[in-house]
């Protein structure tokens, strides 16, 4: 498999990740990973970080697609992972999610940590409430692009970085993304055509160094349409 680069410098590589593949090796993992085969085209990624992660900057969900950033060197990564930690990172995700949502737009801020009922899952934990501690705050905010019979279409900017955090914070305001097996209602339907969950990291902006000995930097945005699967879902729910 060969991953479509959107950008790349002598600090970054910017690829389109797609569905059904593994940023990195964790646990159990034993299908090939997006650092695996990227490793094979750019061997000299080993020299940024340590495995298995490498210059693995942030990471996708498995069945998520969209813009994936890779660090070339062990100081990119360093520089490059800060922003993320300081939030300096934009990052929007476009999600077709379960049911008509009310309110075109909105902030869902809340406690995330693993479920105690089920240790696959996150969950979202109030203020006061037994068991937060050591939960972490994340905010996301929504906004509806477009509503269909049973589902909507959301524009979805993650103000943090937490596991499974827009899949956890949809599936707790009773609309999961549609497709998604773990966080969705039981027994939940799907739209026609649509095996995954419809999950997809289309824009990103975050700032460069230049590489130089006395960097500068500047800002640079990407951009990732939907793919193809994800389309051809859309065009049935607008038709039907």
């Amino acid at each position: 498999m060969r991953f479509n680069i959107l950008y790349e410098n002598n600090n970054l590589l910017v690829i389109e990740k797609p569905a059904g593949i593994t940023v990195f090796p964790e646990g159990s993992t034993t299908e090939k990973t997006v650092i695996e085969l990227l490793l094979k085209e750019f061997p000299y990624l080993k020299s940024a970080g340590n495995p298995p992660r490498y210059g693995i900057i942030h990471r996708l969900d498995k069945d998520t697609s969209g813009i994936l950033l890779v660090a070339k060197t062990s100081e990119g990564l360093d520089f490059f992972q800060k922003e993320f930690q300081n939030q300096k990172v934009v990052k929007k995700y476009l999600a077709l999610v379960v049911g008509k949502v009310k309110e075109k737009q909105g902030i869902i801020d809340g406690l995330i940590g693993r479920s105690q009922n089920d240790k696959r899952k996150q969950k979202v934990y109030l203020q006061g409430e037994p068991n937060t501690k050591n939960k972490r705050r994340a905010i996301t905010e929504y906004k509806v692009i477009e509503q269909f019979d049973g589902y909507a279409l959301l524009e979805i900017k993650p103000k943090t970085g937490r596991k499974h955090q827009i899949r956890t914070h949809l599936a707790y305001i009773s609309h999961p993304i549609a497709g998604d097996q773990l966080y969705g209602f039981k027994n939940q339907i799907s739209p026609e055509g649509l095996d995954r969950q419809f999950l997809h990291a289309n824009y990103l902006k975050i700032k460069l160094p230049s590489g130089e000995e006395k960097p500068t930097v500047h800002t640079q945005e990407f951009n990732s349409e939907l793919p193809e699967d994800l389309e051809k879902v859309l065009k049935i729910l607008i038709n039907n």
